[in-house]
């Protein structure tokens, strides 16, 4: 009989092509992935997340549910949590290894060696570990970069994660044309810091629109001072990347970016989003900001209010400001009662849902081409437009995986 692994995975989009290439690692010598809540599994890896406590208490919990699940598995931990606080995580009952973020691509020889006494090799630490998902019918995500150098005063993933470094082009591009060999259509670039790439990310991205069976490219996240006007011309010429970007502004008060250590004023963030839409038409930007940063006062918040109405994004995502020792916001003064970031996250959420439907009913009766995922509730099939709108239709199963051209 085969044995079996499950992986759960907290976090970021970069954690969950890092999780897939691990199972591979598993289905290629002979396991059968299967859910982490299965009955039987003889491997469970638990790829962690540090971004706030919450994910860090949430990790405990499901370490702790898979060993009551299955007392006598081998139960592997890795990512940021495990890398930052690698004792707390060994002192959980049922945990039988700890493996660093800059070791993860060895977790599989290390539960070989567990179950089967075999030695692993990882007295090294890896450069960097290549990844793509696995598993998608429609989209893939394809690790570009990983670390950061930018060490912003809230942020523990530097630390966890270590410098920047790159996958090697000549590797993204066999992994690309592995993604499309599958009939995937759809690549989603992923790291840390990917516009921190080595050498320049306009190159890759020329390269990568080369690989022959991708129709679409999106960039998960890229930094505002990263996005160059030279990447944003080419995109516009008319390329596979879609007219949708993610880009994380933080805060809409300049004060609060000086202390956050970003690398930018609302100024500059303000112009990109402009010479994007001026290039490139009405373009859906999802922007990351943090609510509560230590000593954000009701004016400064008030201004990344009114900074967010200006420029009018399609969506926010929105984080409360995690307290993360080792941070230099950490040892801040003027850290906000858990009260006030509530408030001030459900204002920011009412403003997304209100920039967000004002958005979407710009395209309402226009024609749009839906790449199709797959079977939702109701005998309905969904999927998203090129500027990342969802859309469901009733379910026609040749059309799962293709590009479809609908009226919105």
């Amino acid at each position: 009989m085969k044995r079996k692994v499950a992986v759960s995975t907290l976090g970021c989009k970069l954690n969950f092509a890092e999780s897939s290439a691990i199972a591979q690692q598993f289905v290629r010598n002979g396991f059968t992935e299967v859910s982490p809540y299965s009955s039987g599994v003889d491997v469970y890896v638990v790829n962690t997340c540090t971004v706030t406590e919450h994910s860090d208490k949430k990790c405990r919990n499901i370490i702790r549910r898979l060993h009551k699940i299955n007392p006598d598995a081998v139960i592997a931990v890795t990512g940021c949590y495990a890398t930052l606080k690698k004792a707390e995580i060994e002192a959980i009952e049922g945990v039988s290894f700890v493996l660093e973020q800059d070791r993860k691509g060895s977790v599989y020889a290390r539960c070989m060696e567990v179950l089967e006494g075999s030695p692993c090799g990882i007295s090294s630490a890896e450069h960097i570990f290549p990844a793509i998902s696995y598993g998608e019918r429609t989209r893939s995500f394809l690790k570009v970069q990983d670390g950061c150098d930018y060490f912003c005063t809230y942020c523990a993933i530097p630390y966890a994660r270590g410098r920047s470094r790159s996958v090697p082009v000549d590797t993204l591009v066999s992994q690309a044309t592995e993604i499309a060999g599958r009939g995937v259509k759809e690549i989603v670039l992923t790291g840390v810091n990917i516009g921190d790439y080595d050498g320049g990310l306009l190159p890759v991205l020329q390269t990568l629109e080369k690989v022959d069976g991708i129709e679409r490219y999106r960039i998960s996240s890229i930094e505002p001072n990263l996005l160059t006007d030279e990447m944003i011309d080419w995109i516009a010429s008319g390329t596979k990347f879609q007219p949708h970007f993610h880009i994380p502004l933080q805060s809409g008060s300049d004060s609060v970016l000086k202390r956050m250590h970003r690398k930018y004023e609302t100024a500059l963030f303000a112009s990109k989003i402009g010479y994007i839409r001026k290039k490139m038409g009405d373009v859906f930007f999802g922007i990351d900001v943090i609510a509560g940063f230590p000593g954000e006062t009701d004016g400064e918040f008030d201004s990344e209010i009114a900074f967010l109405k200006e420029i009018r994004p399609a969506f926010l995502h929105i984080f409360p400001y995690s307290r993360r020792k080792g941070t230099l916001a950490d040892k801040m003064e003027g850290h906000l009662p858990e009260s006030v970031k509530t408030e001030r996250v459900k204002r920011l959420e009412s403003l997304s849902d209100a920039l967000h439907e004002e958005y979407r009913l710009r395209f309402v009766g226009t024609r749009q081409e839906v790449l199709f995922e797959g079977r939702v509730k109701g005998g309905l099939m969904g999927g998203y437009t090129g500027n990342y709108l969802r859309v469901e239709r009733p379910y026609i199963a040749e059309q799962i995986g293709q590009i479809v051209p609908v009226i919105y």
